[in-house]
Formats: structure tokens, C-alpha cells, sequence
């Protein structure tokens, strides 16, 4: 069953509580946690208090990689790849790989040539959000948590733009 959800745009990559709501406008899960050390973790409930994802950052080495887990199982090893031209992640032990134009949030998930999510940005009267189109609900959570940290990656090169660049495998 395919899903949209909705994150307030300037919510997903801050150090808050931020709630991801379905199209009825009505909150369906909460995302917390923090960024910025090894260790650090986003963790993902539904709101009855169910851990049901969570995103772990595990290195800095080359730029970050971050462990995703389902409940409690390590399910993949999200990192980018290096490419001069776009943006690549890889989703190891899931296969999954994020295409697209991350710096504008307009970007898809894909496990071979089956669409998981497609991201896109949605102007609502209550504010500017991010859509989350999942094609099937149980995707939904993995796939939360991958925006969120897409998002912490896009926020930190710009506001690093004016030091000096790392090159190297995996750089963010």
C-alpha cells in the first residue's frame, strides 16, 4: 500500500522532537535524537511509544556512516559513494541506493529497479514540508530514518562550505 508523510522542512535535521504525520494531517510517528558525535542516534516511535527504527552514526573516517536498525536488529550500513557528478548512497545488506538531487530534496530509494520512497518538497497551509511517498508501509520507518539523515549531511556541507574540502572515499 503506498503511504505519503510529512516532516516540517526546517524540523528534520534539528536536535528536537519531530513528528512525521500521514496525509490526514495526523502524527504517526516521532523522531528523536541527536547528531554531531560518534554514537549519536536518531530513533524513531510510533505514538504509542514503539521503537521502530533507528539510525545509528558509527564513523567519521572518509565522511560518516551511520548503521540503520529495524526494532532493534541492524538491518543495513547506509554511506555515500564517491561520484563527482550526483549524489549515490548505498544502503548495505538492503541494497537499497538513493538517486537523485539530494540538495533540493528531490530524490528516490530504490532496491534494484523497484521504487522504496520518493522524496519531494510540499507546501501545505500549515507550512513547507518535506513529502515522503513510501510504496509499501513498512518501508516507511527505514526510510524516515534515511531522510533524516540525508538531511543532516546536506545541512553540515553547507554550513562547512568555506573549510577546506576532505577528498577521499566516501567523502560527504
Amino acid at each position: 500500500m503506498v503511504s505519503e508523510f510529512f516532516i516540517q522542512e526546517q524540523q528534520l535535521s534539528k536536535v528536537t522532537r519531530t513528528l512525521v504525520k500521514d496525509e490526514d494531517g495526523k502524527s504517526i510517528f516521532l523522531l528523536v535524537g541527536r547528531w554531531g558525535t560518534r554514537g549519536d542516534a536518531l530513533s524513531l516511535y510510533t505514538m504509542n511509544g514503539e521503537l521502530v527504527a533507528s539510525i545509528r552514526q558509527t564513523s567519521f573516517a572518509f565522511g560518516s556512516r551511520f548503521e540503520l536498525y529495524k526494532g532493534f536488529e541492524k538491518v543495513g550500513v547506509l554511506r555515500k559513494i564517491l561520484n563527482l557528478n550526483a549524489d549515490f548512497y548505498y544502503i548495505q545488506h538492503m541494497h537499497w541506493t538513493v538517486l537523485g538531487d539530494i540538495k533540493n530534496h528531490r530524490y528516490s530509494i530504490y532496491q534494484v529497479n523497484h521504487k522504496i520512497m520518493e522524496m519531494s518538497k510540499a507546501t501545505l497551509f500549515s507550512g513547507d514540508y518535506f513529502s515522503l511517498v513510501v510504496t509499501n508501509d513498512e518501508d516507511a520507518p527505514l526510510c524516515i530514518c534515511v531522510a533524516a539523515v540525508l538531511d543532516y549531511w546536506l545541512y553540515n556541507r553547507k554550513k562547512n562550505q568555506h573549510h577546506k574540502p576532505i577528498i577521499g572515499w566516501g567523502t560527504c
